[in-house]
């Protein structure tokens, strides 16, 4: 190998930031989104609390992404459904939905550049959005 090589194989200070950052922000959003679930009654959920964390899962989680966060948003509508509570639109699932497929497509070089940063938003919109709904739902139903 030629010294250029090797230099590019060697990791970045940009990389040692960003790793872990990422990593950090993956494990918030996942214990965010196991809280939410664990809110909803049982009867209403759309996934167990637990399956959440086979995001951490690399690779699987791309195509786990498509199923926690619209059955998120699902299991929300449901619960509010049943009270008769209409003012809460899609809870969030186009959001959710929206989310899986930016992300899924920012293993796209190049295209992952941009597509990453919208699912980096999304993915706070939605845990805002979740968070509210879960805040709405009483801590003795």
């Amino acid at each position: 190998m030629t010294h250029g090589m090797l230099r590019l194989l060697r990791p970045t200070p940009f990389l040692w930031f960003v790793l872990p950052f990422g990593i950090g922000l993956g494990i918030i959003a996942i214990v965010l989104v196991f809280i939410d679930y664990q809110r909803i009654p049982p009867r209403f959920r759309r996934l167990e609390p637990g399956l959440v964390f086979l995001l951490l899962i690399p690779c699987f989680n791309i195509v786990w992404n498509f199923f926690v966060f619209p059955q998120l948003a699902d299991s929300f509508k449901a619960y509010f459904d049943s009270i008769g509570d209409r003012s809460v639109g899609d809870c969030g699932r186009d959001l959710g939905l929206w989310y899986a497929i930016c992300s899924a497509v920012s293993v796209i070089p190049f295209l992952g550049c941009l597509t990453g940063i919208a699912s980096l938003v999304l993915l706070i919109l939605f845990l805002v959005k979740a968070n509210e709904l879960k805040n709405r739902i009483p801590l003795t139903v």
